[in-house]
């Protein structure tokens, strides 16, 4: 029998608990142990039912466009719970000199497709828009070596795009600075736009003709499906979930590994004073957390997971009446520029962007700090934070009422960043992997943080050490 250790009970780890549990039901010879070191299992998916409304204490979505996350749903008999964004009442706004503007249509992350909405709109002065036209006349660029975003950006629109566009956008997902992104891992496509068309607008114009083509053949996809896709009861649903699928002897709550080290035919993992061996290992952990379990096996290995760099969150969830919910501007929500001067990053309008999550006299807002922003605040007890969100929720929104609830989650180090060179890092470590045989990683460190990565990150780990 093949035994297996998986190490981190996150989503990763659960998604290649998950698959191996199906090997097992279908008849291959295998066991595994899921080492946990905290008292619950799904990582930093956590969901608070408060007052009728329900707070996503981390990420509170997934996108359609990666499967991953929806085909798990799906197996695990979660399909009829699958909901959607309010994409038809879509709607984000960049405060911009204290006011907020709503973001041009055809906007395509930050690359425009729509020559008229872009032109009139207040959020870009007219030297910007300037570039815009001009950027349609970029010639093909082969790539040398990889560089930022906020590099890559300003080539093509300038300085004004990264502060009011691409580093809050991007501020949102990984938590980090655009200056110290990399494109060639984050934005991997916008680095190929570039290399084949030159013009990041010639290459989406030519992407949506092409969709649209597909669509007039007979293309089964509709443009109607909604952008995110979240579970009616929270996305905490989908961690419990994968959960009661496993074998319960098999997982092991308040069990940190100490370290893991080769052995002639397998693995030896220390946990809790305890020793025990497995044929292979899956480690799927926060990358300095691996870091340190595979130090004895692997000073090299490890270090060059240490060097990958996490930032740190906060997520504020308010609770508002009918009133408050009537004086907000209809929409999603609305992204912060650090040229603000602003301690928040974000504000999601959550009774707005998903149903069923507040009932129809509440407002439900979910405000976002990251990085230097949550630094700066980390300290601070809830109340404290709390009054930031407020008093800078008053000058942005007029929101002058008392919230009717309010809760603070804090997530130190959990958003992995893909510096400049990320993608080179990435082969050093599979190099050295390699020279581990039995050995498998997975987790938001590598090839994507959100959670639908997360999932084809465990699921790839599961078959590499089943396969071999």
């Amino acid at each position: 029998m093949k035994r297996i250790a998986i190490i981190g009970g996150g989503i990763s780890g659960l998604a290649a608990a998950f698959a191996l549990e199906e090997r097992r039901r279908a008849g291959v010879n295998l066991d595994y142990v899921l080492y946990e070191g905290s008292a619950s299992l799904g990582g930093v998916l956590r969901t608070d039912h408060v007052d009728g409304c329900i707070i996503e204490q981390g990420p509170d979505s997934f996108i359609r466009e990666k499967p991953w996350a929806t085909d798990l749903c799906r197996e695990l008999g979660l399909g009829d719970q699958l909901i959607g964004s309010n994409d038809a009442d879509r709607k984000t706004y960049i405060l911009t000199n204290g006011r907020l503007i709503e973001m041009p249509d055809g906007l395509m992350f930050m690359v425009p497709t729509k020559i008229i909405p872009t032109g009139l709109s207040p959020l870009f002065s007219w030297k910007t828009k300037l570039r815009m036209t001009q950027e349609l006349l970029h010639p093909p660029r082969a790539r040398n070596g990889d560089e930022s975003v906020a590099s890559f950006v300003e080539r093509h629109y300038g300085a004004e795009m990264v502060d009011r566009l691409a580093d809050p956008l991007l501020s949102g997902v990984y938590g980090g600075e655009a200056a110290n992104l990399s494109i060639c891992a984050v934005l991997p496509r916008f680095a190929e736009m570039e290399r084949t068309h030159g013009s990041l607008g010639r290459a989406m114009l030519a992407a949506r003709k092409k969709t649209r083509k597909k669509i007039t053949a007979g293309s089964r996809q509709s443009a109607s499906l909604s952008l995110f896709t979240s579970l009616k009861n929270g996305m905490q649903h989908l961690a419990e979930t994968v959960v009661s699928k496993l074998t319960p002897g098999s997982l092991l709550m308040n069990t940190p590994v100490q370290f893991i080290q080769p052995e002639t035919e397998g693995w030896m993992v220390s946990a809790n004073m305890r020793s025990d061996r497995f044929n292979r290992v899956i480690v799927a952990l926060p990358a300095p957390a691996a870091a340190q379990v595979l130090r004895v096996a692997s000073a090299e290995l490890s270090a060059e997971l240490a060097a990958i760099q996490y930032s740190s969150s906060i997520t504020v969830g308010l609770g508002y009446d009918r009133d408050v919910r009537q004086s907000l501007p209809p929409g999603f929500g609305f992204l912060v520029p650090r040229s603000e001067g602003k301690q928040l990053l974000a504000a999601t309008f959550v009774h707005n962007k998903f149903p069923h999550r507040a009932p129809e006299d509440r407002a439900l807002l979910r405000c976002f700090f990251a990085g230097k922003n949550a630094e700066d605040v980390w300290a601070l007890s809830d109340d404290q934070i709390i009054g930031i969100v407020r008093e800078e929720l008053r000058q942005i929104l007029g929101v002058r009422a008392e919230p009717l609830f309010a809760r603070v989650y804090k997530w130190k180090s959990a958003m992995a960043q893909y510096g400049v060179g990320h993608l080179d890092r990435l082969d050093r470590i599979e190099g050295l992997r390699q020279q581990l045989p039995g050995l498998a990683l997975a987790g938001n460190a590598y090839r994507g943080i959100g959670v639908p990565d997360c999932i084809r990150s465990g699921r790839d780990a599961a078959k590499q050490v089943v396969d071999v």
